[in-house]
């Protein structure tokens, strides 16, 4: 289905004086003919009849009129056929019998530009309260015209085991807009729908290829070759790829994606305490390595001053009782209880 934007005039305000014209005339008519002026009787009541059925038809093209702001669209069909797209702002007068369609104007989502519009329905959706106020609101006014405007949606959070099989609880923020109505309205069933469930299956194919954090012998590119992807240390490069997936599927819908972001990202809650502990435990062993290190070093510079400046020769045994005493108050959590010796050192 290929797009066709509507290229003539608008003569929306031509047409609507012209039809407030021939009121007033069709007014006046009736005034002349019921008044007798034209003293035939027989011409009085034909003018009288002829501005009866004017009137009575006249309002026929005010059908037509259709208003259009800024970064909004029309598509009308005719008897079923599909006949054009109006897509600039001004005031237009179309066929009468052409209707608007918009299989997605009632639908609700969790995105901007469902809840608000006016105010009373910014007030009924606000009162539902929580996630019901995106997906269910009382219609006030719906109209059949499609926004171009570049929109977010929210979608809700899922629960998807990464490529080591841990549950993670995941979402993400897309932002989109609609570039070919005809598509959007003809191609698939409801264009809003569409694009949260494709939202859903991509970010789902998406996430099962990353681990939650860097972990061994896991490749995420593709190259054959372990890396350190990421969903939580490489969300930029995730998030790429969620809009790149997302795209492919919704280009049949006239959708481009220009925008997916990760807004939420955690363990599932039956496992989010262990691995918590987990990387607990990793911190201390990173640590206590770090420790270890520090204090070998220090032992081993403390013995290299003592042979240098001959301060006291020591043999392999003393070594090793003041390496011990050393990695004692080095490594140790508390502070260390010294004890004076008063006696003879031998």
């Amino acid at each position: 289905m290929e797009e066709k934007i509507f290229k003539g005039k608008k003569n929306g305000m031509l047409v609507l004086i012209s039809i407030i014209l021939v009121y007033v005339l069709g007014i006046a008519g009736c005034i002349v003919g019921a008044s007798g002026i034209l003293g035939s009787n027989m011409a009085n009541t034909v003018l009288l009849a002829i501005c009866i059925s004017i009137m009575c038809v006249a309002w026929i093209p005010l059908l037509g009129l259709k208003v259009l702001k800024p970064q909004e669209a029309l598509v009308l069909t005719l008897f079923g056929k599909y006949v054009t797209t109006l897509k600039e702002d001004g005031f237009y007068f179309v066929n009468p019998f052409c209707s608007s369609v918009n299989p997605a104007a009632k639908t609700k989502l969790k995105q901007s530009g469902d809840v608000g519009g006016n105010g009373l329905q910014s007030m009924l959706a606000l009162s539902a309260g929580g996630e019901g106020a995106s997906s269910t609101s009382v219609e006030v006014g719906v109209s059949n015209k499609i926004s171009l405007k570049i929109m977010t949606l929210n979608n809700n959070r899922q629960k998807i085991n990464d490529c080591l099989g841990n549950p993670i609880e995941i979402g993400i923020a897309v932002t989109w807009r609609v570039v070919d109505t005809a598509k959007a309205v003809f191609n698939v069933d409801n264009y809003k729908e569409f694009l949260s469930l494709q939202c859903d299956s991509a970010l789902r194919n998406v996430v099962r290829v990353y681990p939650y954090d860097v972990a061994p012998n896991v490749d995420t590119t593709g190259d054959g070759k372990a890396d350190e992807g990421s969903l939580r240390g490489s969300s930029e490069v995730v998030a790429e790829k969620i809009r790149d997936e997302i795209q492919l599927r919704v280009e049949e819908a006239g959708i481009e994606i220009l925008e997916a972001r990760i807004t939420y990202l955690a363990y599932a809650p039956e496992i989010a305490a262990v691995m918590l502990q987990r990387q607990q435990a990793s911190a201390i062993i990173d640590a206590r390595k770090m420790i270890v290190d520090g204090a070998v070093g220090m032992v081993e510079m403390a013995l290299e001053r003592l042979n240098e400046n001959n301060i006291v020769e020591l043999d392999e045994e003393r070594k090793a009782a003041m390496v011990s005493n050393l990695l004692v108050v080095l490594c140790g959590n508390h502070d260390a209880q010294p004890v004076v010796n008063s006696g003879s050192l031998y």
